[in-house]
């Protein structure tokens, strides 16, 4: 068969291979029992009936049609009967992904989720069971459409679906992929044209059928030995000498080996899908550092192939071009012609004939390679025994006539010492192929592509059998081959070869063989190869790019693939992008750019496998153990030196290259499920260093404010939520949020799914905080909860942050004024705007932020003081933030030019006057924070205004003084304010003079029940009763004159709550009247020492 023959018969069977392309089917195993242990819609049935309440939904639910007529059913194709199980399932989801979003009941809430779970599921596994020719038909026009918002009924239309519609469509599939399976197909027809087609058996006819020789040994073998072997060892012995030529591959093969062993790592500690090399990063270090350096390894590929087949053209052209010397004899074999566009065109007939072997697909590929390798063997063979028969020769150099230095023959010597020991040093001089004066690094850089072809075998992953067990034990062996096999010709050629002639004819092996042409042979079956395993390495590390949507449309066309799951469109465009770089004409020129992209995708394998190895993941164990830490990091140091050497500025613009595709794979990707090894690895760093914080070695000194803030619903508190964010200065900040409920009487764990949308609202605000979630009979009891296990280590809240308890509207902060309230489309789940989606992740603010089913709040007076109260027992400082709703912290801020905002301090216990005291520790605890807020940058423009209350007859200057020179003890700089309060001060009942010798008597023992109370002077007063409310609102119309200009946030002194449960009501009545009406306000009580003046 000729030649002309052997390429129509290629042609043929790509295009047929390419023709009728559709998608691979998944795997769908017909399995009754498997069936049935999906369906769970009795349990959900069974859960309703135990749901409280009744079993309405807020909105209706349009019922698919789950009838079926006989009759018409079985008039029916199989892909029409798919499309009618396909819309009522469809039906189903749509309407439950509406009305799950709108629900607030959480029994039934959390049967809706699990309803909508498993119809998506079932919708999942049949669109992707594939037939051909698909009627994607829709219910029956004869089928009326229904609703209803009775949830049982729902639930029964489903049973129904599941065990009626479903079933019989399950039965029959299985009948026809059996019948598929067993009987012969009609003449004409392929297995894969049969009605249904499941991706096992396309699998199991095609693809992934390589074993461990075949698919990583002979690859590996023959794209390590490609053009090196034959056309560049008497290269590098000629100019590196036979020590610098050892010491070349010595290094080379170093680094090789610790990418080798990384590879082996982590291709033994999980399954291997297509994509080699690129996917093991990816799936280790994340899509970002993974879509880089899937790009680069795809490009490295590209320019390999390219170089392979430059090298292949330089052999034939040596062998049978027409000398450049016109007085040269002619031989019969030398009738090609030679020049720039004549080498570029055999460049691209043999690229044109790789192409046509990877368009067919990998079993064509493996055949052709064991071919090729076979011969590859014979010629090596042939060559190691004509070092040892073939006789000493002279052999004529064919040399460009420009250069008129250049030698004219060379000898070959036979094993000589005379001739080993002048080939010993280098003789580093021009080479002859392109003008350059070498050096050791562009020799190296030559000889480095011999060492690049170890991810051949690792490219095939997708078509392998096992990768896991082929890729490590194929890839050790050829590289241990290729290994000795290089030494040893590199000895045998200094040993027998004169300088002249490995410098001067880089095809000198032909001339040295005991048949010439075979070597010829050899070498163009060695590069043909080569070529072909890099191109179809970069078609499947396109086509796993463009599957994993990294690159989003930009790369949509290279998914489509053959019936066989070739992805011939990666091949057309990998081949179109090699004949592009066939353009620059010389294998030298771009052997520096493959060999640096090479290099670094091993660095990035093995810097994938040292993270793997230090995150000290549990499911990183594989079972390939000889590699460590050591290894890994010997890789990358050995891959980013020989990059600078080879080329300081190529390394230095393909680092520039991969960081920029890294940012634009970050900020333009979606998120992927694969985990981050990032995440990993910040556990493990964290973890470390929380056991080494010891909270036996705080001090005074380091404090920092730990905040945990109840958030009842977040649409009311966003302003709060930023302004603590601001107050919490580098400390650890939790938002925590109680839900009401019972377990035991809930079906699972309702706070799981509610995770998502309270970290989607701390992205959304951009602070720094954690969210914590508890589930109690009670506020109090969760309040507790949170307070005893938020934190970790030496990380725990040590202030506690409520919103006041008042009847004031909250404003919804998470929905934008303009926006209509919303429609059911913009559930979340559905595909519109992030901030949009987020405004419907939590309840509506209409009837109040925290309401039981009859509408009355959850949380009453008296417990919420009892949470107050709980907080101080347990030595939290406790802050009150009243009227921060219609904080807006851009417009406090944002004000350029002119004065800062002011931030008051009233550091005295305003419902006791008779305490004077500035210096006790809730006083300095108010100091602190409010000096920490005016650390904040945000914050720095603000001024600090401290009121200093006077009566008459007190050193008016001296108490300034004092206070004064505390400021400066302490480092707060901040405006004194003296505020006379002797008008409100005379309204406090221990002021009035009162007489009558009861009203004597009673005050005695008023002031010894206060004298005996542990903290005098920030406890709340022990006779309420006496503290009158016309104090109480002087206190506050003080407060509200010496607003002038009005505080962008004031911070008040919170008295401790009485230790009589009796007196809770009075209590937050008082500081209701206290508080009313002042704007943004913090009452807090500090309990713990929070400064100091020692260095």
């Amino acid at each position: 068969m000729d030649l002309n023959r052997v390429l129509l018969l290629l042609l043929y069977m790509a295009a047929s291979e390419v023709y009728d392309i559709q998608t691979r089917p998944i795997d769908f195993v017909c399995d009754i029992q498997a069936r049935k242990s999906m369906n769970k819609v009795r349990e959900m049935e069974s859960a309703m009936g135990e749901c409280d309440g009744s079993s309405l939904l807020v909105s209706a639910i349009p019922l698919p049609c789950v009838k079926i007529n006989m009759e018409a059913w079985g008039k029916k194709s199989l892909q029409g009967k798919r499309g009618q199980v396909l819309a009522a399932l469809k039906t189903l989801a749509e309407g439950l992904q509406m009305v799950r979003t709108q629900t607030q009941n959480g029994c039934q809430s959390t049967l809706l989720e699990r309803l909508e779970h498993s119809v998506t599921n079932y919708l999942r596994i049949v669109m992707n069971i594939e037939t051909l020719q698909d009627e994607n038909k829709g219910l029956d026009s004869a089928c009326p459409r229904k609703t209803t918002p009775d949830l049982d009924r729902v639930l029964k239309q489903y049973r129904i679906l599941l065990e009626g519609m479903l079933e019989l469509f399950m039965l029959e599939l299985k009948d026809s992929v059996n019948e598929s399976e067993h009987q012969p197909s009609p003449a004409g027809v392929t297995a894969a044209q049969s009605p249904v087609v499941s991706r096992r058996n396309t699998k199991n006819n095609q693809p992934q059928k390589l074993s461990t020789f075949f698919g990583v040994v002979i690859p590996t073998l023959l794209s390590m030995f490609s053009v090196v072997v034959f056309l560049r060892i008497g290269f590098v012995v000629g100019q590196a000498g036979l020590y610098q030529a050892i010491a070349m591959f010595l290094v080379a093969y170093f680094i090789i080996s610790m990418t080798v062993l990384s590879v082996c790592a982590i291709s033994t500690n999980g399954a291997l899908d297509a994509g080699g090399a690129y996917y093991m990063i990816s799936r280790a270090l994340g899509p970002e550092f993974g879509g880089s350096i899937g790009i680069m390894f795809f490009f490295a590929n590209v320019c390999g192939s390219a170089l392979y087949v430059l090298g292949l053209v330089e052999a034939v052209v040596a062998t049978f071009g027409i000398p450049p010397d016109k007085g040269a004899l002619l031989t019969a074999s030398q009738v090609l012609p030679q020049g720039y566009w004549w080498s570029l065109l055999y460049g691209t007939v043999c690229l044109l004939l790789c192409l046509l072997v990877c368009l067919v697909g990998a079993h064509i590929y493996a055949k052709a390679t064991f071919i090729i390798f076979l011969i590859v063997m014979a010629v090596l063979g042939t060559i190691f025994i004509s070092f040892f028969v073939v006789s000493p020769r002279v052999v004529p150099l064919r040399t460009p006539s420009s250069n008129s230095s250049s030698p004219v023959s060379a000898n070959f010597t036979g094993f000589s010492l005379e001739t080993l020991l002048a080939n010993l040093d280098h003789g580093y001089t021009v080479d002859y192929t392109t003008d350059i004066h070498m050096t050791f690094a562009t020799v190296f850089a030559v000889m480095f592509n011999g060492c690049t072809g170890i991810m051949a075998g690792s490219n095939m992953s997708g078509d392998l059998k096992s990768p896991s067990y082929a890729i490590p034990r194929g890839t050790i062996t050829a590289v241990i081959f290729t290994f000795i096999i290089y030494n040893l010709l590199s000895l045998l050629v200094a040993c027998s070869c004169d300088r002249a002639l490995l410098q001067w004819d880089y095809s000198f092996l032909g001339h040295i063989n005991v048949w010439g042409p075979l070597v010829t042979i050899g070498v163009y079956s060695s590069t043909l190869s080569a070529a072909m395993s890099n191109l179809i390495g970069a078609s499947r590390i396109l086509y796993a790019l463009a599957r994993d949507d990294l690159f989003g449309k930009a790369l949509s066309p290279a998914t489509r693939t053959s019936r066989s799951g070739n992805p011939w469109a990666s091949v057309l465009i990998s081949w179109f992008l090699v004949q592009l770089v066939l353009f620059s004409g010389k294998l030298n020129n771009i052997a520096s750019i493959v060999t640096i992209f090479f290099l670094l995708v091993y660095a990035a394998v093995d810097l994938a496998c040292l993270a793997l190895e230090w995150a000290s993941a549990p499911n990183f164990r594989p079972t390939f153990r000889y590699f460590t830490w050591h290894t890994c990091v010997l890789g990358i140091l050995g891959c980013a030196v020989m990059m600078f050497l080879i080329n300081a500025i190529y390394a230095s613009a393909s680092i520039a290259f991969m960081l920029l595709l890294l940012l634009l794979i970050h900020y333009l990707s979606p998120t992927s499920s694969w985990g981050y090894i990032s995440q990993a690895l910040i556990f493990h760093q964290v973890r470390k260093y929380l056991l080494m914080l010891d909270v036996r070695k705080d001090h005074v000194k380091f404090w920092r404010p730990q905040v945990l803030l109840m958030v009842a619903n977040p649409r009311g508190s966003t302003s709060l939520i930023t302004f603590i964010n601001d107050i919490k200065k580098s400390g650890l900040y939790v938002l925590g949020h109680v839900e009401l409920g019972d377990l035991d009487l809930l079906p699972s764990d309702p706070l799981q799914s509610r995770y998502d949308s309270w970290l989607s609202l701390v992205d959304h605000l951009n602070i720094k905080a954690f969210v914590n979630l508890t589930l109690a009979s009670s506020i109090r009891h969760g309040v507790q909860h949170l307070l005893f296990i938020s934190g970790l280590g030496g990380m725990r809240p040590n202030t506690l942050v409520l919103g006041f308890y008042d009847d004031c509207s909250p404003e919804d902060g998470l929905q934008d004024p303009s926006e209509a309230p919303g429609d059911p489309a913009d559930a979340p789940g559905s595909l519109q705007d992030p901030e949009a989606t987020l405004s419907f992740a939590f309840p509506s603010l209409r009837g109040g932020e925290r309401t039981g089913a009859s509408g009355a709040k959850a949380l009453g007076p008296q417990e919420y003081v009892a949470v107050i109260a709980d907080a101080v027992k347990m030595l939290k400082n406790v802050a009150l933030a009243r009227y921060f709703s219609g904080f807006d912290r851009a417009e406090v801020l944002g004000q350029r030019g002119g004065a800062g905002p002011f931030v008051d301090v009233w550091p005295l216990n305003l419902l006791r006057p008779d305490s004077s005291s500035y210096v006790d520790t809730c006083s300095l605890f108010l100091l602190q924070l409010a000096c920490v807020l005016n650390m904040v940058r945000a914050w720095r423009r603000a001024r600090l205004r401290l009121f200093l209350c006077v009566e008459t007859g007190r050193s008016l200057r001296g108490s300034e003084e004092k206070l004064r020179q505390l400021l400066k003890e302490l480092r707060i700089q901040a405006e004194i304010r003296t505020v006379p309060w002797d008008q409100v001060a005379t309204l406090h009942w221990q002021r009035q003079g009162e007489g009558g010798k009861a009203d004597d008597r009673l005050n005695v023992e008023d002031l010894k029940a206060v004298e005996e109370e542990d903290d005098y002077v920030n406890s709340f007063p022990s006779n309420s009763t006496r503290l009158s409310d016309d104090y109480v609102q002087a206190v506050n119309r003080l407060l509200r004159e010496q607003s002038c200009p009005p505080p962008a946030v004031r911070f008040l002194y919170l008295p401790r709550p009485p230790a009589d449960t009796r007196r809770y009501p009075a209590y937050l009545r008082q500081l209701d009247l206290l508080t009313r009406d002042l704007g943004p306000t913090l009452l807090i009580h500090g309990v713990t020492p929070v400064l100091t003046t020692d260095l």
